[in-house]
């Protein structure tokens, strides 16, 4: 039975030209790959400010492990994600990102709804396979991970606060002191 191409943004077949011999062909199949995944990104309109980024974290990592991404590992994952914990100092939460750019290309190029894997058995004789998984990925666990010091107030804390202001807004109102009707006329917050 015959199996219909369809036309997804960042296919393999809308991005590779047939019947061209390339001089660099790995060079070219990842150069189409990153075409293929800035289109598929931009019909789901995603910007150029979002897509760039993406797009050289994904061309570092490629640097990184001097492997195209039909020969990528778990075990490059790991490497690169111990280099940036150990020798670039970088946040968990910089990692985690950089981890989940890396899962977003790689499950472009495995789903085969865009052709990538059959591309590039055809051509090299191996396929992209998925690397990131759930035991060599940082885990989100906590909501913020930034400097506790300034850290968001919760839902709990925020309405606390905002508690607080209006009893203060109340005490001033029986108390009869000056701003207190401006006090009362401010704006409120709603769960």
């Amino acid at each position: 039975m015959h199996q219909r191409k369809v036309a997804l943004a960042g296919s393999a077949h809308l991005e590779l030209v047939s019947g061209v011999v390339q001089l660099r062909p790995e060079d070219a199949m990842f150069d189409a790959m990153l075409r293929g995944w800035r289109a598929q990104q931009r019909s789901r309109g995603l910007k150029g400010e979002t897509i760039d980024p993406r797009e050289r974290l994904i061309r570092r990592f490629l640097d990184f492990t001097n492997e195209y991404p039909w020969r990528w590992t778990p075990a490059h994952l790991d490497e690169w994600s111990a280099s940036l914990t150990s020798e670039k100092h970088l946040a968990p939460s910089t990692i985690r990102s950089y981890q989940g750019t890396v899962r977003l290309f790689t499950e472009l190029l495995i789903d085969a709804r865009y052709g990538w894997g059959p591309a590039c058995e055809e051509a090299f004789g191996t396929f992209p396979v998925a690397i990131c998984h759930e035991w060599n990925t940082l885990p989100h666990l906590q909501d913020y991970e930034g400097d506790p010091e300034a850290r968001p107030f919760t839902r709990e804390e925020l309405q606390l606060f905002l508690d607080y202001a209006d009893d203060q807004v109340g005490r001033a109102v029986r108390a009869k002191r000056k701003g207190a009707l401006a006090a009362t006329a401010t704006p409120r917050c709603s769960r």
